[in-house]
């Protein structure tokens, strides 16, 4: 299938559909139509039959789409369809929550990689995975073809650890550090800052608040 250059608000919610074709097809559900899909998203029918009409014609008009086949063509389109390993850079609560979860519950992502300057966490085990020094980084990278890493580490670090991760070959990045980083135009990152998402909720209890005093 031809990879188009599709928006990225596109590509962020097919992952959404993949998780829910996952559930479906562990329950031997065969068939699902846009507007269930609908009702377990939150997205429109219409948005999801656009999102997916994207990138082909997947689904039959009146009957809906096959789930076994669509979750196929899902991961074809994201590239998940093939081995695909990540590293995380930073070792702490966040880091080592976020590799714990992906080593045990990602079944289309391996984590292959730990690493960390401290003292205190390095040699430390991580379902099985030991934390190794950053030194160690490049070479894990070019063993496992790494294009995707993760950072959860101080932001006053973050900028250095992201010019090796770019020398050493990785071409996205995850970035819970709360810092912009330069990179080159061909290497795409997704910056997190979960300060910035908590407070932001604040927003809407006040939104009900004022809707309840009205």
């Amino acid at each position: 299938m031809p990879r188009r250059n599709a928006p990225f608000s596109i590509i962020r919610r097919l992952p959404i559909y993949l998780r829910i074709l996952d559930n479906l097809i562990k329950k031997d559900v065969d068939i699902i139509s846009s507007r269930t899909l609908s009702s377990r998203t939150g997205f429109t029918a219409e948005q999801i039959r656009k999102d997916l009409a994207y990138f082909g014609a997947f689904g039959t008009r009146g009957t809906g789409y096959n789930t076994v086949f669509l979750r196929e063509k899902l991961l074809n389109i994201i590239g998940l369809d093939k081995e695909n390993h990540t590293i995380v850079v930073g070792a702490g609560d966040l880091g080592t929550a976020f590799g714990r979860y992906n080593l045990i519950k990602n079944p289309y992502i391996g984590v292959v990689g730990l690493f960390d300057i401290s003292d205190e966490v390095i040699g430390k085990s991580v379902e099985g995975l030991m934390v190794q020094h950053l030194d160690c980084m490049p070479e894990v990278i070019d063993k496992y073809n790494v294009k995707v890493a993760i950072l959860t580490i101080p932001s006053s670090q973050a900028q250095t650890v992201v010019n090796k991760l770019v020398k050493s070959g990785v071409t996205a990045i995850l970035n819970f550090a709360p810092t912009k980083l330069n990179v080159p135009d061909y290497v795409h990152v997704h910056n997190i800052d979960l300060t910035i998402e908590l407070q932001s909720l604040f927003y809407f209890t006040v939104l009900e608040e004022e809707k309840d005093s009205v």
